[in-house]
């Protein structure tokens, strides 16, 4: 269920603003819960590309795959499918 930063940006804003216009049906007690799972899909949204700019960054500065890939906990082929450029 991996997913793209813009994906999960998207996703976390069309969540919100189904929370934001949300009336009647639920009560706001009810929807605490919802906004909180929506407010920590947007940080997780964050840091992903915060991650994101992290990789580049060590790829500017002459770091390998596999340095870069060690310290994502994930293998080479898995951090250069997911940040290449």
């Amino acid at each position: 269920m991996a997913r793209t930063i813009a994906e999960k940006e998207r996703i976390a804003e069309e969540i919100a603003e189904r929370l934001a216009h949300k009336t009647g049906e639920v009560s706001w007690r009810d929807v605490d819960p919802l906004r909180r799972i929506a407010d920590a899909f947007r940080r997780s949204a964050a840091v992903d590309a915060e991650v994101a700019e992290a990789v580049h960054a060590a790829r500017d500065d002459g770091y390998s795959w596999a340095a870069i890939a060690a310290m994502l906990g994930v293998s080479k082929q898995t951090a250069q499918a997911r940040y290449r450029r």
